[in-house]
């Protein structure tokens, strides 16, 4: 049993937190109203406090026991079967032989057999309590690697119609990385970052500037337009200082032109944008209309491996309007599990160009192979 108790400003808010976190199957205990702790909380208004309860006993637990009890009936049948066959057998020993043995044996037989099929399915059943009855090993291998429906059929539809005689974990691979582009295009001249917020665009930037003026000696120059953000114009002010690029902040597209005309000598110009959400139109119309004033056709999605699926398309739908032509996938060393890169880039339908590995600067910045990025959505590797 598992109990909690929640603080809300009404009973619908509470219960929506508690159908999100406990389950529908959860239970209200108490409820009563209470005053915030502290001083302050002594003249504000009460709250609701909301104490909830679910059974977390695990299902599978009830399944098994149905499993069994069934396995317990057939093999009940099979004895009783046996037993009156038996007697059917003697009396027609004794009745001058009218009884058939060998038809007997033989429908024994075939009910038999398909007693114990049936008892092989239960068993598999026990041994694959999570659904997998029926699924082959890929496509259970393709949904543990957390890859979304629509992906894994297109993976196991292409591996089908594959008619050569090699085994399907090189069939897997060859799909797979088939169907990862990496593309880390030409760093030349106004790059934009887009993407919504917390996928680390501002860290991103800092770690691809580090990289082309530390490494490979080019001439940087950074822009912002991120200030909504608090703190993002300081710390991306604080990484120019340290690599001594130019820094500018724009406010408005008149300050965007100008800016870009004054790192006209650039190398490269680097711009991180403010992040959007994804569903706000009127938000990401005013992020394009900065964009067009850049005229570059190297704009960046940034999008996190985390993210969930059910969220990658509508990102990704959100910010088609923007133009992007690369993906960058950040934050792979926080999570185990790298289905969501090949689900972003089937969405995206954009060729990736880099992923982010941590949060150093200017280290954890790659461009990975596809044969990488392969190993790494089908488990075979991991980011440490």
């Amino acid at each position: 049993m598992i109990v909690k108790k929640y603080k809300a400003n009404s009973m619908n808010e509470a219960i929506t937190r508690i159908k999100y976190e406990l389950g529908s199957e959860a239970v209200i205990i108490s409820q009563r109203k209470i005053r915030k702790k502290g001083i302050l909380g002594f003249f504000s208004k009460k709250i609701l406090e909301v104490t909830a309860a679910v059974d977390n006993r695990k299902k599978e637990d009830n399944m098994n026991y149905g499993i069994k009890t069934i396995k317990r009936i057939l093999n009940n049948g099979i004895r009783n079967e046996e037993s009156e066959n038996s007697s059917l057998k003697q009396n027609s020993s004794m009745t001058g032989g009218v009884y058939e043995d060998s038809i007997v044996e033989k429908n024994n037989d075939a009910l038999v057999k398909e007693v114990h099929q049936m008892k092989g399915m239960l068993d598999k059943m026990m041994n694959n309590p999570y659904g997998n009855i029926g699924k082959s090993e890929l496509q259970v291998k393709l949904e543990n690697s957390d890859l979304n429906e629509n992906v894994i059929k297109k993976i196991l539809s292409s591996i089908n119609i594959m008619e050569d005689d090699r085994k399907d974990e090189e069939k897997l691979k060859e799909v797979v990385q088939n169907m990862i582009k990496v593309d880390s295009g030409k760093l030349s001249r106004a790059v934009v970052l887009i993407g919504p917020t917390g996928v680390g665009k501002t860290t991103t930037i800092a770690k691809l500037a580090g990289r082309m003026a530390l490494i490979e000696k080019k001439k940087i120059g950074l822009i912002t337009i991120d200030t909504y953000r608090i703190g993002a114009v300081e710390q991306l002010r604080t990484y120019a200082d340290i690599m001594n690029i130019p820094f500018k902040v724009v406010l408005t597209m008149k300050d965007m032109e100008k800016a870009i005309e004054d790192m006209g000598d650039c190398d490269a110009i680097l711009i991180d944008t403010t992040g959007r959400n994804s569903k706000n139109k009127m938000q990401i119309s005013e992020l394009r209309a900065f964009i067009d004033k850049v005229k570059t056709d190297n704009i960046h999605l940034v999008i996190s491996c985390t993210t969930k699926n059910r969220d990658i398309d509508a990102i990704v739908s959100g910010y088609r309007q923007l133009k992007y032509n690369y993906v960058i996938i950040t934050k792979l060393d926080e999570t185990c599990t790298y289905g969501s890169i090949l689900n972003i880039l089937q969405s995206a339908k954009k060729p990736i160009s880099f992923v982010t590995t941590g949060q150093n600067v200017p280290e954890d910045i790659k461009s990975m192979s596809s044969e990488e990025l392969t190993k790494l959505v089908l488990g075979e590797d991991i980011i440490c």
